[in-house]
């Protein structure tokens, strides 16, 4: 459909603007409804910096101090993500203080995929990169903020200032072009009594879900596994290439062949055994929609183990029309695990209910076949253990982008443990999801409280949470 606004030279944005996309009409639509609230500039209801800008990539560990990056900023809870780490002499390097974080920071992804929002729920030492910008509220409740970002009216603010060709991206000196409602101080205090309250639920679900992992790696003896880090290992010409069809070191290592005698002392089953792996499509870029209506099409980064998020990229009703019968087969089922082999491979995610979405090619589908005796939530349990970890580890390491190949996916060994144990490691993992499940829609309470705050008036909002908390 075609649109047309006509915008006067003098109301140009102030490094004047003229793409259309800028002046839309849903965008001057948001500003329509903040007019009628009192409003502040992002910079003046909290400090904006961003993070480190120094190269510190040959620091990055395993273990140690966060280091969030843009791809971490994927849960409202920024200590939900799997971040690189440094060690504590990096952390202390004068030039990093300026991106040490501190508890009720804000973060707000602006290289890549722009308009991620996260938060500083802890005290522990952590850090971030560049890509990130660093809101540290000032005149609001630290919590209200990141829930007004990422409401529509935070997100399409964020989204309109968007620059870039290639390399898109938010420039610090446009956030004084961000608007933020100032609601009252009651409505603050609930919205943070919310996430409060949902910040305990992740921490009881992140307790008990380490607790199952403790239990797994005590089913299966290696409660206290310390891989061999010794860096010589000797193999034959027959005992490498032949047998793997690799002749690179890192796949020899000690630690891998340390791991695999100890699986093979055990019950297991190669993961091919276990079940079927179905690989869905990519579709291409031409055919991802330039609106909200087209069908979510689920990548690597939209999701970890413990949750999905709202896919950023929607398939066009012509391509989803044109191949109606094969998208059906490729929407994923209850019970599907999805698991990924490119990009960050092995994170692994147990659906509990369908979904009207596709995945991308990166997104493996798993089905337990008939007649196995091991049980979805076990499974997803050991696919995201350090027993698969270090097998994707071996496998795809020593390559820019990660590539694990569905070959070597179908080989990994999988300890196998009795059923009942199986059903009592399930039963905590249930309940892990469930407390998470519970913080996610307190979290989305307060989102949608907010907007009703904005749209039809406090009064609305606080009955709309009070029923639905």
């Amino acid at each position: 459909m075609l649109e047309i606004n006509v915008v006067y030279k003098s109301n140009l944005e102030r490094t004047l603007r003229i793409d259309s996309e800028f002046y839309s009409k849903e965008n001057y639509k948001v500003l329509d409804v903040l007019d009628k609230f009192e409003t502040l500039k992002l910079t003046e209801v909290a400090k904006v910096s961003d993070g480190n800008h120094m190269s510190i990539s040959d620091k990055f560990t395993d273990t140690g101090i966060p280091y969030y990056r843009g791809q971490d900023i994927h849960n409202f809870f920024i200590e939900q993500s799997s971040p690189v780490c440094i060690d504590e002499l990096t952390y202390k390097v004068p030039q990093m203080k300026r991106s040490h974080l501190v508890k009720g920071d804000v973060l707000l992804s602006i290289v890549g995929t722009i308009g991620g929002v996260s938060l500083v729920s802890t005290e522990a030492p952590a850090t971030c990169n560049c890509k990130l910008a660093i809101l540290r509220p000032q005149t609001v409740e630290g919590f209200y903020l990141a829930v007004f970002l990422k409401t529509r009216y935070g997100q399409n603010q964020i989204k309109k200032f968007v620059r870039g060709a290639v390399q898109m991206g938010l420039i610090l000196e446009d956030m004084d072009q961000i608007y933020v409602p100032i609601v009252s101080p009651e409505l603050q205090k609930r919205i943070s009594s919310l996430i409060q309250l949902a910040s305990e639920k992740f921490e009881n679900s992140k307790m008990l879900y380490e607790k199952v992992n403790e239990n797994f790696l005590a089913e299966i003896n290696l409660e206290n596994f310390v891989p061999n880090e010794n860096g010589i290992n000797e193999k034959s010409f027959q005992e490498s290439f032949l047998t793997s069809g690799r002749l690179d070191a890192e796949y020899y290592q000690p630690k891998f062949d340390h791991l695999i005698e100890h699986i093979y002392a055990q019950n297991y089953e190669t993961l091919d055994n276990l079940v079927t792996i179905k690989k869905s499509i990519e579709p291409g870029t031409e055919n991802y929609s330039e609106n909200s209506d087209g069908l979510p099409f689920l990548r690597v980064s939209d999701f970890d183990k413990f949750r999905i998020g709202e896919p950023e990229k929607k398939l066009t009703e012509e391509f989803c029309y044109e191949n109606k019968e094969l998208i059906e087969k490729l929407k994923p089922s209850k019970e599907t695990i999805l698991f990924t082999k490119d990009g960050s491979v092995g994170i692994a995610h147990l659906l509990r209910e369908n979904l009207d979405m596709i995945t991308s090619g990166a997104v493996l589908h798993l089905n337990i076949k008939p007649n196995q005796q091991v049980i979805p939530e076990y499974l997803n349990l050991v696919l995201n253990s350090p027993i698969v970890q270090m097998q994707a580890e071996r496998d795809a390491g020593g390559s820019i982008i990660l590539h694990w190949r569905i070959e070597e996916i179908k080989n990994v060994l999988i300890p196998i443990v009795d059923v009942a144990a199986q059903k009592n490691l399930a039963d905590m993992a249930r309940e892990s999801a469930e407390l998470m499940s519970q913080a996610d829609k307190l979290i989305d309470t307060a989102i949608k409280g907010v907007e009703i705050a904005i749209e039809e008036g406090e009064e609305s909002a606080f009955h709309y949470i009070e029923g639905n908390s």
